[in-house]
């Protein structure tokens, strides 16, 4: 399987998954002119199992280190799989939340929000349940705090630009729908952490290495949507009931949008997954979880999700993406 030699490289797939992990939303934001999130939900997680199982049988199955994604599948253990499904289920949990979210209150509020909060417990998380440590942890920790006020600024500057109404009230509940959607999302790393191997070149009998991880994960997403999202079709957080009939008469362009968008997101996933043996575990969820400052910047510039906000308010946003560039960096520069 191909496999991460240099730190560099680590940080470029990092940096990778960032930019996945920021723009799929945008898919979202085009089905969702003629089509219900919870329809494009569905696209979505197909999108993430197909890729995950291509990518298994390409660069999972290539080079002559570590085990190809075949042979890693047969020989994991249920353990390794258990924490593996685990960590599918809750992250399906919290991005259908996230999804909601960023139909209610718009994708430079709900990333920014929901996948901030993710990143500044997540590797919190990462460190007590996967044991993934740093040399420097107090640049770590000043990275961190960095994102956690672009967060505040965000927020503040979405407060301003709420408007009355109906319109404000479903901002609200989008808001609170991405601080859900973030604590749980936190969470899911770690269990990855704790079903793959340590060392991809030779990794341990039983455990899992990413191609296989991202395929196992992607399934248990799949599985468990068959809950969740049906919860979320017949009691929305906002409008009617949709029905599976009402997916089936969706168009081939629409479905393909929804795809899309799953492929994007398994690419960074699994690029964060096979980043994490050169770079650890904590750093690599950080940096990807800068995807709501690439979130924003899609939200600010092309959706104009901002539009007509004060002056006062364009700085907040300004300096949200100042603090978040130079929060990033130096979570960077402590991996290193």
């Amino acid at each position: 399987m191909f496999i991460i030699e240099t730190y560099s490289l680590a940080m470029v797939f990092c940096l990778i998954t960032m930019f996945c992990w920021g723009s799929w939303g945008n898919t979202q934001k085009l089905a969702g002119k003629t089509w219900r999130y919870e329809l494009f939900y569905w696209d979505y997680v197909i999108g993430m199992v197909i890729f995950a199982l291509v990518l298994g049988l390409t660069m999972g199955s290539t080079g002559e280190q570590g085990r190809s994604f075949l042979a890693d599948l047969g020989q994991a253990d249920v353990a390794s799989i258990g924490w593996v499904v685990l960590a599918g289920v809750i992250f399906n949990l919290s991005n259908i939340l996230l999804s909601a979210s960023t139909s209610l209150a718009g994708l430079s509020v709900a990333f920014p929000l929901g996948c901030g909060l993710a990143l500044v417990l997540g590797v919190v998380n990462t460190f007590v349940i996967a044991q993934q440590q740093t040399n420097n942890p107090l640049l770590l920790a000043l990275g961190v705090l960095l994102i956690v006020v672009a967060i505040i600024c965000n927020g503040v500057a979405a407060g301003r630009v709420a408007k009355g109404g109906e319109q404000n009230t479903s901002r609200k509940k989008g808001i609170i729908l991405a601080v859900v959607a973030g604590v749980l999302m936190s969470t899911f790393f770690g269990f990855v952490l704790k079903g793959m191997a340590g060392d991809f070149v030779a990794p341990e009998a039983g455990k899992l290495t990413p191609y296989s991880a991202i395929f196992i994960f992607s399934v248990g997403v799949l599985l468990s949507n068959f809950v969740f999202n049906t919860l979320i079709m017949k009691k929305p957080f906002v409008g009617e009931p949709v029905s599976y009939s009402e997916y089936f008469k969706g168009s081939l362009k629409t479905h393909l949008v929804g795809i899309l968008g799953g492929s994007i997101w398994c690419l960074g996933t699994a690029f964060s997954y096979i980043a994490a043996g050169k770079a650890g575990g904590a750093i690599a969820y950080a940096l990807g979880q800068g995807a709501p400052m690439i979130a924003a910047l899609w939200g600010v510039f092309i959706w104009k999700e901002f539009k007509g906000a004060d002056k006062k308010t364009n700085w907040l946003v300004a300096l949200m993406f100042l603090l978040f560039i130079v929060g990033l960096g130096i979570i960077a520069y402590a991996g290193n």
